[in-house]
């Protein structure tokens, strides 16, 4: 969290313009001419107005004083990317949006309309949403890995990747951005309202999977398709355990760089992830937004509100190859009794559709039962339905967070259940 904050302090902060080093005309030089913006859009303390430059290729050129001037476009005229941060507090949009999330009245509406603006359609990082989605993307990552861990300690890790996708992976964060009601403008520019998301297709947005390291062998995994050991997914892929490549980024920034846009860039898959990735970035950037200007017990109560309250059957995502081994091996584990499957009951056996109940007991004790159409299907249900009882076993929903500890007034630390692991068949 510490690192977080130094980042927070940082994270709006204004450079001055480098000033020229060789002897330019004077047309030449009114190629960066200011736009002066609204200073809460940066910082609610900063008080010095801002000067947005935008360099023209003539200027980097030397022309002789005793030739004509060149004729260059003045840059005043030339609309801007994104709209002034003016037009935010006359937006009803905004003004809805703003009151819709129920946010703090500390969190300028400048700020939120900042959120809205993708790095696809303005590439400016002092007013695009990329350093604030960067830091809500670190602290959703951050809670809802301690959610998982603390609320059940015997998740597998394969199982606790998937669960962190469906909380704070791209699809889910596009579903929460949609249900805020989050509409979309056809294309960015300056006369778009400001309470319309704003990006475009025909140019790369910025993906927030930071965390990881690429693997040196990440091309033979990918050819020759080896096994990823899930010490190796912990340590070098991305929080969703996701492997990263030289060859992706490679190809990404080889798109980014083509002059003009291709059919295979105006594919209806592509469409859809340049969509889904500007809704997940507004929602990481409104999250950052709130821990700038609020604080960080406020960004977690958003995030618990938000994006934890949502309903994911972990039950669904479990997929067992070889259940009645694996159940054998964690009942010699754990010192159980060898597990016994036990006709419960059944009807239509002579039938076109029968249906059986099968119980397995560990010496008088039930651990779980399954319904299937055969014998084996029900046995192997059974034995499923217990492995899914014992790894989402959870102490219950009070139990403590370490995130909970940052107050000054918290309560002392009390240490959380560590299971032994999951069973390795």
């Amino acid at each position: 969290m510490k690192r977080i904050e130094r980042l927070s302090s940082q994270l709006l902060t204004s450079t001055p313009c480098r000033p020229a080093t060789r002897r330019i005309p004077r047309a030449a030089q009114n190629c960066c001419r200011s736009t002066t913006r609204t200073p809460s859009l940066y910082s609610p303390t900063q008080n010095q107005s801002q000067i947005r430059c935008q360099s023209a290729a003539a200027a980097a050129e030397v022309v002789h004083e005793d030739a004509a001037p060149p004729n260059i476009p003045d840059i005043r005229n030339l609309p801007l990317p994104s709209p002034h941060p003016d037009r935010a507090l006359r937006s009803a949009k905004l003004a809805a949006l703003h009151a819709r999330l129920s946010l703090s009245s500390k969190i300028p509406l400048q700020t939120l309309a900042r959120t809205l603006v993708d790095p696809s359609a303005d590439a400016h990082p002092r007013f695009n949403n990329a350093n604030l989605a960067y830091v809500g993307s670190a602290l959703l990552q951050y809670h809802t890995s301690e959610f998982l861990v603390a609320r059940y300690p015997r998740l597998p890790m394969t199982i606790n990747f998937a669960a962190m996708k469906g909380y704070a992976g791209v699809p889910a964060l596009h579903q929460v951005a949609r249900a805020w009601g989050v509409e979309a403008a056809a294309a960015p520019g300056e006369e778009v309202d400001p309470g319309l998301l704003q990006y475009a297709t025909d140019r790369p947005t910025v993906m927030m999977n930071k965390w990881g390291y690429v693997r040196a062998e990440s091309k033979e995994l990918v050819k020759y398709k080896w096994r990823r050991g899930m010490s190796s997914r912990i340590l070098y892929d991305d929080p969703f355990g996701e492997m990263l490549s030289k060859e992706a980024a490679a190809a990404a920034a080889a798109k980014a760089q083509a002059p003009e846009v291709s059919a295979e860039r105006n594919t209806k898959e592509v469409m859809e992830e340049v969509e889904t990735t500007a809704h997940a970035n507004f929602v990481r950037a409104v999250i950052g937004a709130i821990y700038l200007y609020c604080d960080r017990e406020a960004a977690k109560a958003f995030i618990k509100s938000h994006v934890l309250s949502r309903r994911l059957d972990l039950a669904r995502l479990f997929e067992f190859k070889l259940p009645t081994r694996e159940l054998v091996r964690l009942c010699a584990r754990e010192n159980f009794e060898p597990p016994v499957a036990r006709l419960l009951s059944e009807t239509g056996r002579m039938s076109r559709t029968p249906v059986f109940v099968v119980g397995i007991y560990s010496g008088r004790d039930k651990l779980g039962e399954g319904i299937g159409p055969s014998l084996d299907a029900a046995r192997i249900a059974a034995a499923s339905n217990c492995l899914k009882a014992w790894y989402l076993y959870s102490p219950g929903e009070d139990v403590g967070l370490p995130s909970d500890t940052f107050a000054e007034d918290a309560a002392p630390w009390t240490p959380l259940y560590v299971d032994i692991g999951e069973v390795i068949s």
